[in-house]
């Protein structure tokens, strides 16, 4: 089989491994199945959280097994994260919801074949309280437990003996699903160490210090700058097109600093090592170009939202670049102009002067005047030099848009009501 561990290894995509030896050899031996878990915690992914789906992926097209837990039972009661606060309690109905959101971005991700989403609601909630601490809870060392990264953070403001306990619960699962989905191998993110090396010493435990298990962490995603990849002044990339639409998604990859693009292209694409040697040549030589970058953006949103969310894209990023505005269509527009200055105006026919200073683009008639004598004002990409033209909200876009541009770069964008 593959050598997936000297892939990920060439990738950058491994921090930690438990025997990372064994695991080579385990994995050239036969295909495994492999776990990663995600808690229902918001009703969507971002691009942070598919960090480690991305190496679940590249296992899986090795022709390996993977398993994805959406922790129902954990997320019920919330990990300890990094943040210097407990995590607010949902209710049992919100972490319904959000978790059949996040099952249908899996399988999008996924696909059907050789792929199991499993709740570890089905098997945590069947535990008793005196289940739990006889049969696990005896097995966990307090002082170690305490030791643990993801714990240690958190004890000079304090953590609740709920989430305290999440690593037990963690490492149940990985119980659960060594003993009836023959898994492996647990995969996640650099501050997820603790809670999986916990995993396994509880499998060795209970199953016998043979047992052939594994973990693996991905290290943290830094940028260039230093700051934490996956985030932008708007917030969080969403995988969620409701939320960060395809327009947006491509455009984040696309803005990519050079200094990171090769770094990405390696573990958020599945181009092989030539052709990514090939545009790391091209970062260096013809940077102005930004080949690397768009073609880093047209692969993880191809990956996420699929080509046609490609096409839209860059029919809309040309529009946008040429002013050419009259080629979008509604849903286009709705995409590309999520994030511009937008206003709600009447279908009512207006003077060009009055209509731009009534929607505040224009702070005065004076200088509403002088721009649109001076052609700086486009309208659903007219150029308009005549100050008595009279403006009609319908007569583009089924009537449901007006699309204004002030200068070369500046757009706003009227929602007719």
């Amino acid at each position: 089989m593959t050598d997936i561990i000297a892939e990920l290894t060439w990738r950058d995509a491994i921090n930690q491994v438990i025997d990372e030896d064994g695991l080579k050899e385990l994995t050239q031996q036969k295909a495994i199945s492999l776990y990663c878990g995600v808690d229902p915690t918001g009703s969507s992914l971002h691009i942070g959280h598919l960090i480690p789906f991305m190496v679940l992926k590249r296992f899986q097209l090795a022709g390996h097994h993977p398993v994805i837990v959406i922790g129902g039972g954990t997320g019920a009661i919330g990990d300890p994260s990094g943040k210097n606060s407990e995590r607010v309690l949902q209710t049992m109905a919100q972490v319904q919801l959000n978790k059949e959101h996040l099952t249908a971005q899996m399988v999008n991700l996924f696909g059907t074949d050789n792929f199991t989403i499993v709740d570890n609601y089905d098997w945590l909630s069947k535990l008793s309280l005196l289940d739990f601490l006889r049969d696990y809870g005896k097995l966990f060392n307090v002082n170690t437990m305490l030791n643990k990264e993801i714990v240690a953070s958190r004890l000079e403001v304090g953590i609740s003996y709920t989430e305290f306990t999440y690593q037990i619960l963690q490492s149940i699962d990985f119980l659960h699903l060594f003993k009836h989905n023959d898994v492996q191998l647990q995969i996640g993110g650099a501050d997820q160490w603790g809670n999986i090396t916990a995993g396994t010493d509880l499998i060795h435990r209970q199953e016998g210090a043979e047992a052939k298990v594994f973990g693996l962490t991905i290290p943290l995603m830094l940028k260039a700058d230093g700051t934490k990849f996956g985030k932008t002044a708007g917030g969080a990339v969403w995988l969620d097109p409701e939320r960060t639409t395809p327009y947006e998604f491509y455009q984040f990859w696309l803005n990519q600093d050079d200094r990171d693009v090769v770094r990405y292209l390696k573990y958020f694409t599945f181009l092989d090592q030539a052709e990514i040697a090939a545009l790391a040549e091209k970062v260096a030589t013809e940077p102005e170009k930004r080949e690397a970058q768009r073609r880093l953006a047209q692969e993880v949103t191809t990956f996420v939202h699929g080509e046609q969310a490609v096409v839209a894209a860059e029919h809309i990023s040309k529009a946008l670049f040429s002013g050419d505005v009259t080629t979008l269509t509604a849903a286009e527009i709705e995409q590309g102009f999520h994030d511009v200055p937008a206003v709600d105006v009447s279908a009512a026919k207006a003077n060009i002067v009055q209509w731009l200073v009534d929607t505040k683009i224009e702070p005065s008639k004076r200088q509403a005047r002088e721009d649109v004598t001076n052609g700086a004002i486009t309208v659903n990409g007219q150029r308009i030099r005549d100050v008595e033209f009279e403006l009609d909200p319908t007569a583009n876009f089924d009537g449901r848009f007006v699309i204004v541009r002030r200068g070369k770069k500046r757009y706003f964008l009227a929602h007719v009501k």
